[in-house]
């Protein structure tokens, strides 16, 4: 038995990634409406500051955020900030991107869903079915990681074949399987369920060939039990978002990539995803509900100042690398369209 995802339409290729999110576009899912609780502006609606701060003294209610555990650490710092100015509730739950879109976003009880990889063609028809309309925004890039033991000092780069042996169903068990040189020892794998965007990402690009992914791994939402996994055995191996290994750099060991045998082992890094030079690096998104930008003034007052906020260093201390000023302007561009004035 194995964990599957679905392909096909649903799946992103890495080479269709625009390098870095400075050069990458966003795509409205959702059509063009007005939004009668907020105003107009270059940048956005609610009278809103370079600074991006949206300045309503007015504002207050909730915003409720599911979904992505990679996204999670940028909305939780957007939350903390604007909540700071604005006497709005911001909740934000980690539940994986598909978990996200699943049970709280298309259902209709979620404003907000973070993803690491675009909303699947199935999941826009769930929404569809419940009357909820996406509006999709890219708010930054991630160069995902994986990471094994500090002392596991016999491996320091793998190729995307190698990452296929090790994690599709039926292949490598042992270390040697993998380099003969390498310990006779059996892998202790941890990973993200199959409720996030992560675990699809990599059955996409990595595995590739065999359209699922081993279970005899323990897969987790918590990404720091990834961490702690890995810390805990000189074999052990995980994958997840860049931001988690930043945090946890003493801790355990990132390795570096190479798509293929003769390619160039690159380590992860902000740099290496922004300049595209990382063969994991990938978009993160956020997805509103057109319903609650054109209904609650707090919902596109908050999503007013996270795409601002997400052209700045909060991002970068966070881990992962901001949207450019292009993308900025393109994400609020686009916010407006469903500001009344």
């Amino acid at each position: 038995m194995t964990q599957q995802t679905s392909k096909g339409t649903d799946g992103v290729s890495r080479r269709k990634f625009l390098v870095g999110a400075g050069t990458a576009g966003v795509v409205g899912i959702a059509g063009c409406t007005t939004n009668p609780g907020a105003s107009s502006g270059n940048s956005g609606g609610n009278g809103s500051s370079d600074n991006g701060n949206s300045g309503s003294g007015d504002l207050s209610g909730e915003v409720i955020i599911k979904g992505s555990s990679t996204v999670y650490p940028v909305s939780e710092a957007m939350a903390e900030e604007f909540m700071k100015e604005h006497d709005v509730n911001v909740s934000v739950d980690s539940t994986g991107s598909g978990g996200g879109f699943q049970n709280h976003f298309c259902p209709g009880n979620a404003d907000i869903n973070g993803a690491s990889r675009p909303i699947k063609d199935s999941e826009k028809q769930l929404c569809s079915e419940n009357g909820v309309k996406p509006v999709e925004f890219q708010v930054a890039s991630d160069a995902l990681t994986v990471a094994v033991n500090n002392n596991a000092d016999w491996v320091d780069c793998l190729s995307f074949e190698q990452l296929s042996q090790i994690w599709r169903p039926d292949g490598a068990q042992k270390w040697s399987d993998i380099n003969s040189e390498w310990p006779d020892k059996e892998f202790e794998l941890y990973g993200p369920a199959s409720s996030s965007g992560t675990f699809d990402w990599f059955i996409d690009n990595v595995i590739q060939d065999a359209d699922a992914i081993r279970d005899d791994y323990e897969p987790t939402e918590d990404d720091n039990r990834i961490i702690q996994g890995i810390e805990g055995s000189k074999y052990a191996m995980g994958f997840f978002g860049y931001a988690y290994y930043e945090e946890n750099k003493n801790n355990v060991k990132a390795v570096q990539i190479k798509e293929n045998a003769d390619g160039s082992c690159t380590e992860p890094s902000i740099e290496n995803a922004k300049n595209g030079d990382y063969p994991m690096a990938r978009p993160l998104f956020i997805y509103a509900a057109q319903s609650s930008l054109e209904e609650k003034e707090q919902v596109y007052a908050f999503m007013e100042y996270y795409l601002k906020q997400a052209e700045t260093d909060i991002v970068s201390r966070i881990g992962y690398v901001p949207s450019s000023a292009e993308l900025r302007d393109e994400n609020l561009s686009k916010l407006e369209q469903y500001s009344s004035n």
